[in-house]
Parts: C-alpha cells; structure tokens; sequence
C-alpha cells in the first residue's frame, strides 16, 4: 500500500502560512506529487495543498470529475454549483498537478459552492468566487501550462491556491458563522478522537 500523508486539522498554524515557491522540480517534488494524490484517493477528497500535509511549498493536486457538477440556473446573476459526489467508474480520474500555480484572471461573474475541506473534516459553508479563472503552473515535469476552468474546478483551483497563501475557505464567512462552524469542528474532532 502507498503511504499516504496524515492532513493537518484546524486550528494548526501551519494552515496560516504562505508557502514558498518551488525552484526546481527534483524527484523528490515528484514523489510528494505522487502522495498527495493518493493522499486525496484515500480521503475522499478532490484536492490537497501541500499547507495540509505539512510541506511550505506551493503546490497543490486536484482530480475533479469534469461531469460531477453542473450550474443550476446559468441565467442567474450568481451561478450556484450543483455537485455530486466523485464518480468510480472507469475513466473518471482527471489528476491535475499544480506548481507555482498563479491565477492569470478571473471573471467578474460569480459562483457559490458549499465547499468543505480536509483540513476543517465535515465541516461546509457557501463560498462566493469568480464562476471563471484562468491559472498558470508547472507541472510534475516542469512545463508551463495555462488552463482555463468553471464552476467546481474553478472554485476547487482557488481554494486549493488559498491554502498555499494561508487562507481558509472560513475566512470568506461572517464571524458568526466562522464562529458556529469552529465549534462543530471541535466537537466533531472529540467525538472521533481527533483531538
């Protein structure tokens, strides 16, 4: 079985860091890519920093099923994003290596997603973002790429860039919110021996 990367939980401080750029893609960069994806796989997840295994350097790793999701009004002035779970049949896996990756623009239309996060476990909030990006990076051999993304890959690439910058998906709340969902996370993290 490949080693996975234990997630660091809030309230770590490390989550509150801004990562730092990675100068050159070693093979050990490449075996960190390759453990966070598994890491993902294992936890259900769709993306990891590497803020969230511990590791200060900017890169992160998405596998968003392109066909998981779908806007429920386009017409409306902002877009809500209807998702459903991560899909197991054959062909679904889109792995996705971000480096140094930097958003290049971004729409002025807007989109909101109930995210969650690995770090802060079934713990969810709406989270309001630009419905389109376009981001640059490297990936796991050093190519510059440009890709152009919507709705849950838009918002899954900036969540997972905020992380690198030390941002929380509960930063975008109001006190009260960030407030009651802190208290759940804990009491979540007592119940299953988390803390």
């Amino acid at each position: 079985m490949t080693n996975i990367y234990d997630i660091i939980t809030y309230p770590d401080s490390v989550l509150k860091e801004t990562a730092h750029e990675i100068t050159s893609i070693t093979p050990a960069i490449q075996a960190q890519a390759e453990r966070m994806l598994h890491t993902i796989y294992e936890t259900n997840g769709i993306g990891i920093a590497a803020n969230q295994v511990n590791i200060l350097n900017r890169m992160f790793v998405l596998d968003v099923d392109p066909h998981c999701w779908e806007y429920e009004d386009k017409n409306a002035s902002v877009l809500t994003i209807q998702s459903s779970h991560r899909g197991n049949e054959e062909g679904t896996s889109n792995p996705i290596v971000m480096i140094n990756p930097k958003i290049v623009k971004k729409s002025d239309q807007r989109s909101v997603y109930m995210e969650g996060c690995l770090s802060l476990p079934q713990q969810y909030a709406d989270v309001e973002r630009p419905a389109h990006i376009t981001v640059e990076y490297l990936d796991i051999n050093g190519e510059k790429n440009e890709w152009s993304a919507s709705g849950l890959e838009s918002h899954a690439v900036q969540h997972e860039l905020d992380h690198l910058d030390g941002v929380l998906f509960i930063d975008y709340l109001s006190r009260l919110k960030r407030g009651t969902l802190v208290r759940k996370l804990e009491k979540y993290k007592k119940s299953t021996g988390l803390l």
